[in-house]
């Protein structure tokens, strides 16, 4: 109960002084046309969500594989999912979205005792739907320091071999710092539980995010991500692990990307490697 009081404690605290910055940002100065956020900002791959918000009437669909090793600490160990987002961009500064995973299922494994195939058990197909909205919690979308609040749930539905389905409602609080007219860095401060009952935050995890991303050169098609990340819940304690990947954005509403993450502590293990792609249409 000390460390999850000390932990709300300290994303307040740095939330504080980020909404005043972001608050504070004057209205007038037209940061509309900077490529950090002219061009896409897909809220994959990596643990971070941009605090990048569509406008009414654009859509954007961010889809990937990725593939999990055994000893992960994030995602499905030992497995390979399609993970696609759908992004919709509301009115009065409101992002709706839905997050929808795909678990593959694995090659049936020999018998060591006789060679004969042990078909799979576990669980497989569509995961429960997750579905939430972002809304701005500063002044000026689009502003070079930015807040976002976003809301979300994993729903009950999903392939019948996911078992002890629950609702689990979760939110992230997301700011970021626009360095120069082409960097960003970007930080989430979350928590999602089981179910709504007290009890059901005692299996809660929070994360913590931070992540610097731009071009590669002088050009804007080429550019990396850079993230550290850490998971807390009272069962497994601190799980901190480090992700980086490169893309490339052949026009300004396409980007393709490829990633790889690991866990920094025995822990925390696993490697985990990725590719997608984001597109953006409407104006």
């Amino acid at each position: 109960m000390r460390k999850t009081t000390l932990l709300t404690a300290g994303a307040l605290l740095l939330a504080g002084p980020t909404c005043t910055l972001a608050q504070t940002t004057d209205p007038g100065l037209n940061n509309g046309e900077s490529p950090f956020v002219r061009l896409i900002r897909p809220d994959r791959p990596g643990q971070t969500i941009t605090t990048n918000m569509l406008y009414p009437g654009q859509f954007q669909l961010e889809t990937g594989l990725t593939r999990y090793d055994a000893g992960s600490n994030v995602g499905y160990a030992g497995r390979s999912a399609w993970g696609s987002t759908l992004r919709v961009g509301f009115f009065n500064h409101i992002e709706l979205r839905a997050t929808q995973h795909y678990l593959l299922t694995p090659a049936a494994q020999l018998l060591p005792s006789d060679g004969a195939p042990t078909p799979y058990a576990g669980p497989a197909g569509f995961a429960p739907l997750n579905v939430g909205a972002k809304f701005l919690a500063s002044t000026t979308q689009n502003a070079r320091s930015q807040v976002v609040v976003l809301l979300d749930m994993n729903l009950r539905n999903g392939d019948t071999s996911f078992g002890e389905k629950q609702f689990e409602p979760g939110g992230r609080l997301l700011v970021s710092q626009q360095l120069g007219q082409r960097f960003g860095l970007e930080g989430n401060f979350g928590f999602r539980q089981r179910g709504f009952k007290a009890e059901g935050t005692k299996q809660g995890q929070y994360l913590t995010t931070l992540a610097l991303n731009g071009p590669i050169g002088a050009g804007t098609h080429v550019g990396f991500l850079a993230e550290t990340y850490a998971t807390w819940q009272r069962q497994q304690g601190w799980r901190p692990g480090l992700t980086s990947g490169l893309y490339y954005r052949p026009a300004p509403g396409l980007r393709l990307d490829v990633t790889a993450s690991h866990g920094l502590t025995a822990n925390a293990g696993g490697f985990t490697v990725g590719a997608g792609l984001a597109f953006r249409f409407g104006k």
